[in-house]
């Protein structure tokens, strides 16, 4: 099978390996589409994965086209997407079912091969069905998806609260998306690059600013009738953009950090101080929850796709074979036009 390892930093390589056997408890997946996260850029070229050589990919969905031991027969032609995080199951944390906070955890596509490659072996554990009418491109937006999820989940945002998103990636726009779903009021938009200013728009965000041409304080001042807003989210992972946030967020408003810096972050004495006087929270999050009581989040995106409430086909603007994987990561690294979100996808869908 076709496969692109990660063989040293800046270098990809497409190359042929052995088709991988379910073993007990596991099946085996043809991958239909796998998405490049902005995590996978510094992974390429900057500091490396967990160990050389390595397969990326943990945004993924597939066919089961194979079963093993102690796997029901029913799951054959079934579609997945596939939670990445592969859990010890005897820490603390795996016991109480917070398995994205394992002490020694395996992950698909940095730690382990990932969905960059035409067939995978996942255990049982880690399916999420999806309904057959699901494409496996919106499948393989599951996982950014349910991060995003979870960033709204960590808000406490409650119906009516308006909420200012810095970052209007494909998560950013995701985050939106959900915040709507939760019964926002208001749901703004701010990004320097006018580029995804206007992709916002055409998604149908109508409250979205380029804060290189405006002040994003006086943006959210302007839309919200003179006040701040209930929630801030740092979908960037800049200092400035997290002094943004204690500007924009009222007294006792919350913020929540979802960006991944690649350099240091630095608070500045202001947005200490602005933090103290409004008494304001901040929240960190990663990745998802997947255990299932109270909820699985998986399970609810899964099924916020499948019910037409969350609008994700319209996030992709590139979709490509996995011989072209590699100019991709080239395109996203050099930036040489405007992507959201770019698919590696099986022939079968081209």
């Amino acid at each position: 099978m076709k496969a692109v390892e990660l063989k040293a930093i800046n270098q990809l390589e497409l190359v042929e390996k052995e088709k991988p056997v379910p073993k007990k408890g596991e099946v085996l997946v043809q991958v239909m589409a796998c998405g490049i996260c902005g995590s996978d850029i510094p992974r390429v070229y900057v500091t490396g994965s967990y160990h050389f050589p390595t397969v990326l990919g943990h945004e993924f969905a597939g066919e089961i086209v194979a079963v093993g031991e102690e796997v029901s027969q029913e799951y054959l032609g079934k579609k997945a997407a596939v939670f990445p995080l592969l859990p010890c199951n005897e820490c603390e944390f795996c016991q109480s079912g917070y398995y994205a906070q394992c002490k020694k955890y395996n992950y698909f596509g940095s730690r382990t091969d990932g969905g960059f490659e035409e067939y995978l072996a996942v255990p049982l554990f880690n399916l999420v069905l999806l309904e057959d009418h699901v494409s496996y491109e919106e499948g393989a937006m599951v996982e950014p998806a349910t991060v995003a999820q979870h960033v709204i989940n960590k808000a406490d945002l409650n119906v009516g609260d308006t909420i200012v998103i810095y970052g209007a990636g494909p998560i950013g726009i995701m985050v939106a998306q959900w915040a709507q779903i939760n019964g926002a009021g208001k749901v703004l938009l701010v990004d320097i690059d006018p580029t995804k200013v206007a992709f916002a728009r055409e998604l149908g965000f109508t409250d979205v600013c380029n804060s290189q041409e405006q002040d994003a304080e006086a943006f959210i001042l302007e839309t919200l009738a003179g006040k701040l807003a209930d929630v801030a989210i740092e979908a960037t992972g800049s200092s400035a953009a997290f002094d943004q946030c204690a500007k924009s967020i009222r007294t006792f408003g919350r913020v929540v950090l979802l960006g991944n810096p690649h350099s240091d972050m630095v608070m500045k004495q202001k947005t200490y101080d602005q933090f103290m006087r409004k008494e304001g929270t901040i929240v960190g999050m990663f990745n998802s929850i997947y255990e299932h009581f109270p909820k699985n989040e998986w399970q609810v995106t899964a099924q916020a796709i499948a019910n037409k409430q969350l609008n994700l086909k319209p996030l992709v603007t590139h979709k490509v074979l996995i011989e072209d994987l590699i100019s991709a990561f080239d395109m996203i690294h050099e930036k040489k036009e405007f992507y959201n979100k770019v698919l590696m996808v099986n022939e079968k869908l081209w």
